[in-house]
């Protein structure tokens, strides 16, 4: 079996943030096992396809709040993060004590 690049490791722990949580870039670094990648996160996220199945909505900053990216993306965002159950106040930041995801992966991300 061959090992999973640094980018197919955080694909498969961003397929992992289930419906109704969120996770910040840091998270998903650190559960892929890549501490301190929080920026590859963000730049995987950034090329992914419109047609992803990547969860992308629910990857948010460490304060919780929904990162700027320009257009109607934040909007987007709080749409679809809306439609799971999680609530996003006026100031696009997320609860974290009850939305965070534990970070538990069914099996390893490595």
């Amino acid at each position: 079996m061959t090992e999973l690049t640094s980018e197919e490791r955080i694909l498969k722990v961003l397929r992992a943030v289930p419906t109704g949580k969120v996770a910040s870039y840091g998270q998903v670094a650190r559960a892929a096992g890549l501490p301190r990648n929080a920026r590859q996160v963000g730049a995987i996220l950034g090329k992914l396809p419109d047609d992803s199945d990547v969860p992308w909505h629910r990857i948010v900053n460490s304060q919780g709040a929904i990162s700027v990216r320009g257009g109607d993306c934040e909007k987007r965002q709080r749409m679809l993060l809306n439609l799971e159950g999680v609530k996003v106040d006026d100031r696009h930041r997320i609860d974290l004590h009850e939305f965070a995801w534990d970070g538990q992966l069914l099996d390893s991300a490595s």
